[in-house]
Parts: structure tokens; C-alpha cells; sequence
């Protein structure tokens, strides 16, 4: 099962934490009587290049008597015994006599080889036991339970935690790690599969790439100057850079034996790179690690260092990885999430969490772009921050007629509020509301996308359908929901990882007719009053129309069902107590005057417009998250627009991260209100 790299939340409730450890993916097998054999994730087999750890487990595992298959990662140990770099593992990876090594080495005065050790982190079979269809907290605790304890210091299992990987992402800053891995608790083991259950969030940019070329060497240096790098987009090889940094004499030596045999005369890269010396041509078969420091404005890499070279990964899979999104998305997600839920937070965290947000979308850019082709009034293709493009047409479309705002209006208004809305619509399937003529001509809705561009998710959302959805949570996606004239962001209230699990439960207040906005602000105040009963928090938001909205976290792997039904308590009860200004009743002609409490969006498949969402509503609104305090001092929802609310988001923050961050309500107790509720009806209690 292999990683995404992908935005992730460093605080959530549903996540739980652990380092990247930098060095070759193993998966071992301890057979009946301590029989042991390690792999490769392309399924080479490792045994004998360390027999050290082969030793160990045999040791360890000489009384079982079933099949134990756990997933790792094999590491390099520093003098102090922790986990150090892949570059490290560079002279030994090659060898497959290790010992023997060691030896030549230490006669010939050479450093030796660096000590090694498994550091197991998942579980896939013990016995008859496959552990792959089972949820990671308990893969987790099973592998604590068979592995934690093996007496050797060169068999570990990962560290971890759960919720709140701040202090680790700190750790993994002080040390240089590489970054972490986010994984969802609930996730299944997918072999072979690169999901969005595992999340990789890298601090220090480093990732594989192609060997193209090598560059004659300068003055003294021996072998050569530079090998020349690439990755691959679609089936081209395009040029990144070049590296001449991080060898020592005897590495030289050994890559230049290994890319002399693949000399080739054509260059294999899609355009060819000018070199400051003269270039030699590779078969593109070797991949190096590679340690940069950032990408420059024209793709290239600036300041990197070789590392190492890889036998484990394909050259066809090596793409570039674009780091960016995810470290400022994880940054905003996990600020303010600690604000209380009746506070505006306006701290200096949250002010400062917005301006670092600012990098997850290239603002100007992307809005200039809009606004040259809207201008001229052409169809055109948009370059994205990591180079994708994406094909717009209508910019100038009016969408708003009262207010004449265009489809263009609309795309600049999700450019600047992507960085608050996509971790809201990450990973969640999306039901989509068109309007083609604009929101005065009348929409139709699409619940599958059977043809959606290159780099828009879609999936099968199995427990109802059997076409592809599209997925929410990255820009190109957003983009292009605009551009068939989307106007609202429509997400299930679960993932496509687990569907049938609602992450949260939700009241929508939908005032009758002729009801002012306030008798909604109302009886959001009354539900408050009924959440804090319970010790439970709700999250609102306007609705970007008329309503008001409050969501509710629920605890991991709720079903559906269970958040209805809370949600049904709790509006029964204040529509009992408040009978005037609120109602269930589902009939309209039956609701009067009076606040309806809907209750029926708490169900699979069904939808509300996220928080951010433009809505088609005749003034351009936004569905714009509130604090409670605003509830309470009262507000104008017509003030929150399409042309107004980017300006407020980056002045409050993400005031919707206080969902994501909640470890979800009590249903136990919840149970026991709603009989003392029950109790109280049937006698007269109006209190």
C-alpha cells in the first residue's frame, strides 16, 4: 500500500501520525520456525543484503508456528542508534554480501557499512488472520501486541500518534526528518494501491528522479561532473536539473560503471538541456534520490544533492512531486482549531495561519490569467500553481443578471477561497447543481462524471453507484466544477474511503416564507442551548441563501442512521419547547410562519453546500462559517458574497477547522438525554 502526496490536517480526530522513515520498504515474512524472507515493494527479494536483520528475526520468530507478514521500512541507525538518512543506506543496498563488505572495508581503513534496522509499522497476515480488511487501529493494536516486545534492538515498530501530530511535525522540523505519513484510522490495507488513506507530508524536499545523462567532468574531478535528471510526464522524460553535488571519489566511481553500459547517442529527455560541459546520453533506467531545496519558476531544481541511487522504484513512476499545496493546507487546517466555539477567533495565530495560507494558491496569478482572457473575451487554458493546465471557455458569461457578475466573477472567487474550502471538500463525493445559462435559467443536477479531465479524481463510490464520481479536494477539481458551471461545492457528509460512516450530522433552518432571517439566528441559539446540555459543540454556518446550518462532529465510523436520529432529538425537542418560531414538520403547508428544521440531509448520498460555497442565490452568497457570538449580537446574511467573503476569511481564518479538529459527540449520552427528553414530553414539560 503506498502513499499519496496529498494536503492533510495536522490536527483531526480521524488521522493518526507517523514519521517518514527514509529507507527501503520492506515486506517480511516470518514463516513456522523463524523461516524468514524480506521483499521489495517491486518484489525483489532483500534476504541476504541484511543478515543482520534476517538473524534477528529469526531468532524472535523460531517458536511460531504460523505465517507473520508485517509491512516496514529498513533504516539506516546513526552512532546514537536512530533512524538516519537513505544516504546512508547507499553503500549497502548494492552489496550482497554485506559481511563480507564490512571486512574489506575495516582492512582497508574505510568507515564501515552503517548499522541497519526494521521498523515495522503495519500488519497483513498472522496465520489464518488477514489483516488487510481489517481497520488500521486494529492492524495497530495487533502488531503492538504480536511485535512491540522482540528483545532486539534492530526490530522496532513505528512511533505514533493519534489526533495531534503538531508536536511531531515539530520534532520532524527540529531533526530534518523527512516529513510524516497522515494516515486515516479506519483505513484498509490496499496492496498495490496508492490511496488518500496515507498521506505523505514532506518537510524537506527530496524525492527520486531519472538519470539522463552524465556531464564531462571539470579540472581534477574524476569519472564526471554532473548527472543530468528528469521525470516523466505521461510518456515523456522532461529535463529538472543536473546534480555534481554529494559524491565521494568511490561513488563516482561506481555510478559511472553503472551509466557507461547505457550510453546511448539520442537524448532521452523530451527537449534537450543545455550543459555547461559536454552531455552523454543513458538509457533512462537508473533512478537517484535526490535532497533540493525548492522548485524554480521554470521547473528546474535548485540546489540538489545526490543521495543515493534506488533499486526499488521504476523509472516509469518517478513524477514530480509538488509539495506546496500540502504543507501551507496543512498549515491553515491546523489553525484556529483550537479557537472555542463561541469566540471570533482574531488572534495573531489566526491572522498569521492565513497569510502563510496564501501560498496554496498562486492568488495573483491565477487571477490575472481570469481576468486577460475574460477581457478579450476568448476561450483558454489556465496554468495551475503546479503546472497542470486546465481549458476555461465563457468567462464573460453573465451568471448573476441582477448583479451582472460573470462566470469569471465566480473562478476568481474559488481561486481566492480554495485554500479555506478544499480541505472542507477533501476526499468526499460530489454532487453537482449546473447552471449553463446562469442562475436565472433553470439548472439540472449530475451525480457521476464518466469523462472528466486528467487530474480530476473520480471514483466509484460502490455503496450506491457503479460510474465514477467526482472526488473533491484539489484545485484543478474546483476549476473544473466552475467551468461546467458548478456554482455550489455539494459534498457527502463522508469519504470515499469508508462512504457509509458519516463524519458529521447537520440541522438545516430553513425559515418559511415571509419569516426574517433572525427567528433562524433564534433557533440556532435554542439548539446551542440543547448541544450544550450534552457537552456537545455545533459548528454553523450560513447557508449562502436564506438558512443557517449547523454541523455536528460525530465519532469515527458512525453510520448515517445514528446522526439522523440525534439530529431528530434534538430538533423535536426544540420544537416542543419553542412551538411558536420552530417546527419538524416536513409538510410545508403545515410549517405556518415558523422556522423548519430539516433533519432529512443526514442521509447517504444526500448534500448540503459546503462551507465556502458560492450559492446561486440571487445576491452571489457564500455559506460562510459564523462563530456564536455572531449568532448571538446578530448579523446580515446578504453581507457574505462572492465579492465580499474572501476579504473576511482572511481576516478571521478557517473557522470551519473547529469541525475537523473535534474527536465528535457523545451518542451515549446523547441516548440518555433523549429518554429524559422523552420523559419530559409526556409530562407536559415545557420548561
Amino acid at each position: 500500500m503506498l502513499a499519496s502526496l496529498a494536503d492533510a490536517p495536522l490536527d483531526d480526530p480521524h488521522l493518526v501520525y507517523e514519521p517518514k522513515y527514509d529507507g527501503i520498504r520492506a515486506i517480511v515474512e516470518i514463516g513456522p520456525g523463524g523461516a524468514v524472507r524480506l521483499w521489495s515493494r517491486l518484489g525483489n527479494e532483500k534476504t541476504n543484503q541484511f543478515p543482520e536483520i534476517v538473524t534477528a528475526l529469526q531468532k524472535w520468530g523460531r517458536r511460531r508456528k504460523e505465517l507473520l507478514v508485517v509491512d516496514g521500512e529498513i533504516v539506516a541507525l546513526d552512532d546514537k542508534g536512530e533512524p538516519s538518512g537513505f544516504q546512508n543506506l547507499q553503500g549497502r543496498i548494492h552489496v550482497l554480501d554485506p559481511t563480507s563488505g564490512k571486512a574489506r572495508a575495516a582492512e582497508k581503513g574505510v568507515r564501515p557499512l552503517f548499522a541497519v534496522a526494521l521498523i515495522a509499522f503495519d500488519i497483513l497476515r498472522d496465520g489464518r488472520i488477514d489483516y488487510r480488511t481489517r481497520p488500521l487501529t486494529e492492524r495497530r493494536a495487533a502488531l503492538e501486541r504480536i511485535f512491540a516486545r522482540t528483545g532486539s534492538p534492530l526490530l522496532r515498530i513505528s512511533r505514533q500518534v493519534r489526533g495531534d501530530g503538531r508536536a511531531l511535525h515539530d520534532e520532524a522540523l527540529a531533526r530534518g526528518w523527512e516529513g510524516l505519513i497522515a494516515k486515516h484510522a479506519d483505513s484498509l490495507y490496499k496492496s498495490g494501491k496508492r490511496t488518500p488513506d496515507w498521506k505523505k507530508l514532506k518537510i524537506v524536499q527530496e524525492q527520486e528522479f531519472v538519470v539522463g545523462g552524465w556531464t564531462d567532468p571539470r579540472h581534477a574531478r574524476s569519472y564526471f561532473g554532473a548527472l543530468l535528471l528528469g521525470v516523466y510526464d505521461n510518456d515523456d522524460l522532461v529535463y529538472v536539473g543536473h546534480t555534481g553535488t554529494g559524491f565521494t571519489e568511490k561513488e563516482l566511481a561506481r555510478v559511472m560503471a553503472l551509466v557507461a553500459p547505457l550510453e546511448i547517442k539520442a537524448c532521452p529527455f523530451r527537449n534537450r538541456p543545455k550543459t555547461n560541459e559536454r552531455p552523454h546520453w543513458v538509457k533512462p533506467e537508473l533512478v537517484a534520490q535526490i535532497k533540493f531545496t525548492e522548485w524554480t519558476a521554470d521547473a528546474k531544481l535548485r540546489h540538489p544533492v545526490y543521495l543515493g541511487l534506488r533499486d526499488d522504484k521504476r523509472p516509469s513512476e518517478v513524477r514530480r512531486e509538488d509539495t506546496r499545496v500540502q504543507r501551507s493546507a496543512s498549515t491553515v487546517q491546523h489553525s484556529g482549531s483550537r479557537s472555542g466555539a463561541r469566540s471570533r477567533p482574531r488572534s495573531k495565530g489566526a491572522a498569521s495561519s492565513a497569510s502563510s495560507a496564501s501560498n496554496v494558491v498562486d492568488i495573483g496569478d491565477l487571477a490575472e490569467q481570469l481576468t486577460a482572457l475574460e477581457k478579450a473575451r476568448r476561450d483558454g487554458s489556465l496554468t495551475l500553481p503546479d503546472g497542470d493546465q486546465l481549458s476555461v471557455t465563457n468567462l464573460s458569461k453573465v451568471f448573476w443578471p441582477t448583479l451582472k457578475l460573470t462566470k469569471g466573477d465566480l473562478f476568481r472567487y474559488y481561486v481566492r477561497a480554495a485554500r479555506f474550502l478544499l480541505p472542507a471538500v477533501a476526499d468526499r463525493p460530489l454532487v453537482m447543481k449546473r447552471f449553463p445559462n446562469g442562475v436565472a435559467a433553470p439548472p439540472f443536477y449530475q451525480h457521476r462524471a464518466p469523462q472528466a479531465p486528467p487530474g480530476v479524481r473520480t471514483e466509484v463510490v460502490s455503496v450506491v453507484e457503479t460510474r465514477p464520481q467526482i472526488i473533491g479536494g484539489s484545485l484543478k477539481t474546483l476549476l473544473y466544477m466552475t467551468q461546467i458551471a458548478a456554482i455550489s461545492q455539494d459534498p457527502w457528509f463522508s469519504r470515499v474511503q469508508h462512504p457509509e460512516f458519516a463524519d458529521y450530522a447537520a440541522f438545516d433552518l430553513d425559515p418559511s416564507e415571509g419569516v426574517p432571517f433572525e427567528r433562524a439566528l433564534d433557533v440556532a441559539r435554542w439548539i446551542r442551548d440543547e448541544l450544550d446540555a450534552l457537552g456537545a459543540e455545533g459548528v454553523a454556518k450560513t447557508s449562502g441563501s436564506d438558512g443557517l446550518h449547523i454541523y455536528i462532529p460525530l465519532p469515527p465510523r458512525t453510520p448515517y442512521d445514528a446522526g439522523l436520529l440525534f439530529c431528530q432529538i434534538i430538533a423535536t425537542v426544540v420544537a416542543h419547547k419553542h412551538p411558536r418560531v420552530a417546527t419538524v414538520e416536513r409538510a410545508v403547508r403545515a410549517r405556518g410562519k415558523r422556522v423548519y428544521i430539516d433533519c432529512l440531509q443526514n442521509i447517504l448520498g444526500k448534500t448540503l453546500a459546503t462551507a465556502y460555497s458560492a450559492r446561486a442565490s440571487e445576491y452571489a452568497g457564500v455559506s460562510t462559517p459564523v462563530s456564536w457570538t455572531e449568532i448571538d449580537e446578530g448579523f446580515d446574511r446578504r453581507a457574505f458574497t462572492i465579492e465580499t467573503a474572501p476579504a473576511r476569511f482572511d481576516a478571521v481564518g478557517d473557522l470551519w477547522a473547529a469541525l475537523r479538529a473535534s474527536k465528535g459527540i457523545d451518542l451515549a449520552r446523547a441516548t440518555r438525554y433523549a429518554e429524559r427528553a422523552g420523559a419530559g414530553r409526556l409530562n407536559g414539560d415545557k420548561s
